[in-house]
């Protein structure tokens, strides 16, 4: 099973997570806030990454962009979320080194799809 890392700040999108990723027998851990992530990415180095584009303090791409910069990180797997969803968004993510862009709100199966997707391109 994966490590995985939510940062996440809307606490009910968190607690769906929590429960895809306890019942899917995932290890994981949440940040609610950007302040802070790449030292927690460093500390903890998770699999993966469900990374919400907005978020206080520090925004997700800035995040990802900081993440990509980071040889050490070069095999963590970012999987960007966002409540816009819009094809612009989609585009910057992926251009900053997301792996992948889910658009909220998501179908479980959808996200759980796209988890195994982005985790087996792992490189």
């Amino acid at each position: 099973m994966a490590r995985v890392m939510v940062i996440e700040d809307e606490d009910n999108i968190a607690v769906a997570l929590d429960f895809l990723l306890t019942r899917d027998g995932h290890h994981h851990s949440r940040l609610a806030t950007g302040a802070g992530a790449i030292e927690a990415l460093r500390a903890s180095r998770p699999d993966l990454v469900l990374l919400d584009v907005m978020l206080p303090e520090v925004s997700g791409y800035q995040i990802v962009q900081d993440l990509r910069a980071d040889p050490s990180l070069d095999d963590v797997r970012v999987l960007m979320m966002t409540a816009r969803g819009s094809v612009t968004e989609r585009r910057k993510g992926l251009a900053l080194g997301a792996d992948g862009f889910i658009a909220k709100p998501f179908e479980l199966a959808e996200l759980r799809a796209e988890m195994a997707r982005v985790l087996a391109g792992r490189r």
